[in-house]
């Protein structure tokens, strides 16, 4: 049974009020290129069409290209963990099961889409992020707050969108290798290209380690110091097709298969293998495909059609260690398809937005669910109003879910420029979150009279932006009424999210600064429990400093404790806080060629994300790049 990272803890000591003193110092953070133009970029994810970033309400971040080059280990953990209201949890290891929540929501209550379509497990809830590659992704956006108006159940902490690699204007090939600490080894190769119309992107992937022991703690039930290794192999194409000035086709393909191992045994045991005796192995596989059509029908009347499917394979096998002898495996599997059609109509500086969606998601598993399949159907209209001084977005959904029937959601949101440089902004809405096939079937878990969790989300912040340095903050408290406690599958009566984010971005000179703080304080009601393995305060400060071919660059994140279930899961654990210093340098060798090295927590710090799961002490990674 696949398991999200999101559980409950203790009430937090800290209020939304000490951070009115210092509300209009910081804003949303948005990762810059080294050429700092990041200011001007687009965003989709905000708005379901392209919106100039200084125009966006709602509370994003952009993580480019340029930026992903620097990650290098290849983690689509660490680079989420840069950003502000984003916290994770790794089940040990470089690569193992990792959840992520956005602003303390749990890990199923957050929508991740790859190229426009859902991806992740039916049965969890939860996208496998262990088994996304970041050498085949060309940006990342992430939508923070409830968000169900525009993309439907399960947004209620935010949205994560992956956009794939895309044609270059060019031919272009390259291709990379890297070595590291822990047997790390990595390689990749890309041609990316245009022929007359037709463009087209096609790339490989792989990585390796002998890695570390994923458990640490000699009473847990699942012990083992042994090192336990992974390897994932990666391949993305895409095809575009300028059919005509008005009409163009995308086809994407993406793929990764990964093994890693973990610490555990396996029920029935025939064997009779101990933790000491048994070698267990996870293999995610993630298969996803997608095909869209944009139109341009009239000056004032566009449209995209997208069709696609997602597979979220995962299996467990497990092997006696002397001789591998098999002992055992489960599996589960989830199929989604999905049919969008977005028409966007030009009124002036207005945009009307009119969508319809189908989407359905089967399970396939050794574990037998008593239901195993659901559709939603799915139409939204929105209406953003643009003015010079002040703009407005407001979007009405219905839903219509073949277990839980119709939910409507709503959300508005505006801007008003009190300045020339400050902006203030707000936002309502409602988001609502069916449970999951674990939480209604799984066999002396679910709970099948479980109901729907509804949630009503208000924000207000101020954004600030002048030359290069862009600022703001921004409030938020979110009610989530019938809330699931993952751990125990309870429906509570209520649950409240509530915290701040405080961010800062600049460039002076050749110099980039990056500076985030979130408070986050989930928890439930009456009893005023926290959510588990969420930390209170989390500070991130990212530097980089460019001397003429070569970039140096530091990453510095605290976090405070956090709490977690113990061994037994009768009581609760504090997880001490950390300090973690990323150093790292990037060097053009020469226009073709160029050179990286990063020291990940410099300082050797021992800590943990989860009771019990080891997480890499100091470590090094150097790679090479190539391309033309």
């Amino acid at each position: 049974m696949k398991t999200s990272g999101s559980l409950v803890c203790r009430s937090a000591s800290l209020r939304l009020v000490t951070f009115t003193s210092i509300a209009l110092t910081a804003g949303p953070l948005l990762a810059q290129s080294p050429s700092g133009t990041t200011l001007q970029e687009v965003v989709v994810s905000a708005n379901r069409m392209a919106v100039p970033v200084t125009d966006v309400i709602a509370d994003v971040s952009i993580i480019d290209r340029s930026v992903l080059d620097t990650l290098a280990q290849g983690a689509l953990r660490d680079v989420l963990a840069l950003q502000p209201g984003v916290q994770f949890v790794s089940n040990g290891g470089y690569r193992s099961s990792t959840s992520v929540f956005l602003r303390g929501a749990t890990s199923s209550q957050a929508i991740v889409l790859i190229d426009g379509i859902r991806v992740g497990s039916a049965t969890s809830g939860a996208a496998a992020f262990e088994n996304m590659p970041l050498e085949r992704i060309e940006r990342i956006e992430i939508l923070r707050g409830a968000a169900s108006a525009l993309y439907g159940p399960d947004a209620v902490g935010g949205v994560i969108q992956i956009f794939t690699r895309e044609p270059s204007d060019g031919l272009q090939l390259a291709a990379n290798a890297g070595v590291g600490s822990d047997g790390q080894r990595q390689a990749g190769a890309s041609i990316r290209g245009r022929a007359g119309a037709v463009g087209y992107s096609l790339g490989l992937s792989h990585e390796k380690a002998t890695g570390i022991s994923v458990t640490n703690n000699p009473a847990a039930s699942s012990y083992n110091p042994d090192e336990d290794s992974f390897e994932v192999s990666s391949v993305d194409a895409k095809l575009t097709a300028q059919l005509s000035k008005q009409h163009a086709l995308t086809l994407g393909l993406l793929q990764s298969r990964m093994d890693y191992q973990f610490d555990g045994t396996v029920t029935p045991n025939p064997l009779r293998l101990t933790k000491l005796t048994t070698d267990a192995w996870a293999r995610p596989v993630l298969k996803h495909t997608s095909l869209r059509w944009d139109a341009q029908w009239l000056p004032q009347w566009k449209s995209s059609l997208t069709l696609g499917q997602s597979d979220d394979d995962y299996a467990s096998e497990y092997f006696r260690l002397s001789d591998g002898a098999f002992n055992g495996r489960s599996n589960f599997s989830t199929h989604r398809t999905q049919a969008t059609w977005q028409n966007d109509i030009t009124l002036g500086a207005d945009v009307l937005t009119l969508m319809l969606e189908n989407r359905s998601e089967a399970v396939d598993s050794s574990t037998a669910y008593t239901v195993n399949q659901r559709d939603v159907r799915s139409a939204m209209v929105s209406y953003a109003l643009n003015q010079p001084d002040w703009n407005v977005l407001a979007v009405l959904r219905n839903d219509n879910n073949s277990q839980f029937g119709d939910f409507n959601n709503w959300a508005l949101s505006g801007g008003y420029k009190l300045t020339p440089h400050w902006r203030a902004v707000a936002s309502l809405g409602t988001s609502f979150q069916a449970p999951s096939f674990n939480q209604l079937y799984y066999p002396g878990y679910g709970t099948p009279t479980l109901t729907p969790q509804l949630n009503r989300a208000s924000e207000i912040g101020v954004k600030y932006q002048q030359g290069a340095v862009s600022a703001g903050a921004v409030l938020y408290y979110n009610e989530i009424q019938g809330f699931i406690e993952p751990s125990t599958n309870r429906q509570s009566s209520l649950a409240v999210l509530r915290g701040a984010t405080l961010s800062l971005q600049a460039q002076r000179g050749n110099t980039q600064y990056a500076l985030s703080y979130d408070y986050t304080d989930p928890h439930t009601q009456p009893n005023d429990l926290r959510f588990v393995r969420i930390a209170q305060n989390v500070l991130n400060l990212n530097v980089r400093q460019r001397f003429g071919a070569v970039q140096v660059f530091g990453e510095l994140r605290f976090s405070s404790d956090r709490e977690d279930n113990n061994m037994t899961f009768t009581g609760r654990d504090v997880l001490g806080g950390y300090g973690l210093l990323n150093l790292g340098a990037q060097w053009k060798v020469s226009p073709k060629v160029s050179l990286l090295a990063r020291v990940n927590n410099v300082l050797d710090k021992s800590y943990m994300l989860a009771n019990g799961y080891t997480m890499p002490g100091r470590n090094l990674l150097v790679s090479l790049s190539w391309a033309m």
